[in-house]
């Protein structure tokens, strides 16, 4: 397997080439190509390999699949279906296709063919919901890849020869599927990076995932779903692939995302990080009002970074105050931010020995009004475990400090609430700060202890915390270091007596020189 430093090195190659690929093209719209293209390039080669592990198995260690007749592999349509999910002609495949790209003139048209044919091959079985609309933002007719067809078939046949080149692992490489997917989100990150506010929606940066993650399974041995009701590209969920589904390959992911784009970003990072279709269950719909996993909670895990401050119905929808998931709290989150309407849905479907562990807004912790109300049930029922402070501009386009709540239903012996302060635990990187693992580790060593520690953590009372208005901010508990330089009083006054007297020699130098030149 490659070394970090290896692999940041490739990470570096395959951004300058994919940046100086799109010529005029903005960046946040020429992902779709691009990511689109390796996962095109990824099933092609993961059903490849698949067939021709069956195949030495059989006793036919030479076969290969590229260079078959379309209609032998009819033969083997409905079983790769089963198994993979999906099914590609040989014809179809990217390795035949790239080959071809320069000199076939109606490539934009065979493409969308081989999309369309790609996505119809699940329809009718189980993995028709996983695979529709898969490519659909993969526009091969967009204006924006030129003003004619030659134009637009010379970049998309660029865009897929280029993918080919990128060093990606080697066929029947355990270690592929953690390149695709690890270049994959590297690809997603700078995008979003790139484009600011708008990309920082569709990405949660990689520690900020990994310390959720680490969060919701302390201590949680029994883990067999996971859920994110606002799961973005999938990279909280994906975190759990990489460390709890490792021992436990039938782990489920279930999530849950209202943009379109977004929402197909996340099922192919499944894929990618090789994620079966049957182990993961990716809803497009909005899960505040037309929520899709009812009947599949409850859930041992839940990890959510969702949108900060969002507009919803709130009041005007009369039918959500008796919504079982908002109703138990009396009130429901203003209309003007539905972060607290979300933190609710989770708790309804959290299991009794689950914990959810929730990126929040800072004004959830201390704002009045229905928010308060809200804490209040929260802190009176024992459901807040624990509330991180994080240290600022860790997000795209979001400079402000954002905090993690920690949800737990379990009785905690001590009825009380962790306030940890990790605002000042971050190195610089550019223009955002970092949270590198032994921050990670800091934090979830105060988690794990559960006891004060000056300066940065500190267990509260529920009653206590009841009594200061429900506030549920960090800086109101954690005592802060005074980090000003202690200054000697008798130290600056002597110095001062010296620089008076000073002056005053000086006062008498200048009068006695106006004097001479007076006279």
């Amino acid at each position: 397997m490659a070394t970090m430093q290896e692999r940041a090195e490739l990470h570096k190659t395959i951004w300058k080439i994919a940046n100086d690929l799109r010529g005029s093209v903005d960046g946040w719209e020429f992902k779709a190509y691009v990511l689109g293209s390796i996962f095109y390039r990824f099933i092609s080669e993961n059903i490849c390999d698949y067939i021709h592990l069956l195949m030495v198995d059989a006793g036919q260690p030479d076969f290969d699949y590229t260079q078959i007749s379309d209609e032998m592999a009819e033969n083997i349509r409905k079983k790769m279906v089963e198994e993979k999910g999906y099914f590609i002609l040989p014809s179809q495949l990217f390795q035949n296709v790239v080959e071809k790209a320069d000199s076939d003139e109606n490539l934009n048209e065979h493409l969308s063919s081989i999309f369309r044919s790609i996505e119809a091959s699940a329809v009718g079985t189980e993995s028709e919901d996983d695979l529709r609309g898969l490519f659909s933002d993969f526009s091969v007719d967009s204006q924006a890849l030129g003003s004619t067809v030659i134009k637009r078939n010379q970049l998309l046949a660029k865009v897929l020869k280029t993918v080919a080149t990128m060093d990606l692992g080697s066929r029947y490489d355990d270690t592929t599927n953690d390149t695709f997917g690890d270049t994959y989100e590297f690809l997603m990150q700078m995008y979003a990076s790139e484009a600011g506010k708008s990309g920082g929606e569709f990405f949660t940066p990689q520690q900020v995932s990994e310390l959720l993650a680490r969060l919701a399974a302390w201590n949680n041995p029994n883990i067999q779903k996971v859920y994110d009701p606002a799961c973005g590209s999938g990279s909280l969920l994906l975190k759990f692939a990489k460390t709890i589904g490792r021992e436990n390959p039938n782990l489920k992911y279930f999530g849950q995302e209202v943009n379109p784009t977004t929402y197909n970003l996340c099922r192919i990072n499944m894929f990618l990080h090789n994620v079966n279709y049957d182990n993961f269950d990716i809803r497009l719909e909005d899960t505040l009002l037309k929520p899709q996993h009812m009947d599949d909670a409850p859930f041992d895990a839940i990890v959510s970074n969702p949108p900060y401050s969002l507009k919803w119905e709130g009041k005007d929808n009369t039918i959500l105050i008796n919504d079982e998931r908002y109703a138990p709290a009396g009130v429901l989150a203003p209309k003007s931010a539905a972060d607290l309407a979300f933190t609710m849905h989770m708790l309804w479907h959290l299991s009794e020995q689950g914990t959810a562990a929730i990126v929040e807004f800072p004004g959830v912790l201390y704002r009045g009004g229905d928010e308060k109300k809200i804490r209040q049930y929260l802190i009176k029922n024992n459901y807040v475990d624990t509330v991180i402070q994080l240290p600022a501009n860790l997000f795209f386009g979001v400079g402000i400090a954002t905090c993690i709540i920690v949800l737990k239903k379990s009785a905690k012996p001590d009825a009380s609430v962790l306030f940890i302060d990790a605002s000042k635990l971050f190195v610089k990187n550019g223009n955002k700060n970092l949270l590198l693992p032994e921050h990670q580790d800091k934090i979830m060593e105060l988690f794990q202890n559960r006891k004060d520690e000056q300066y940065l953590a500190k267990l509260v009372k529920n009653d206590d915390i009841l009594e200061n208005d429900c506030n549920l901010s960090v800086s109101s508990y954690v005592e802060q270091e005074d980090t000003r330089e202690v200054i000697n009083i008798t130290e600056v006054n002597a110095k001062l007596a010296t620089l008076v007297a000073e002056g005053n020699e000086l006062n008498k130098k200048i009068d006695a020189i106006i004097k001479e030149l007076g006279e």
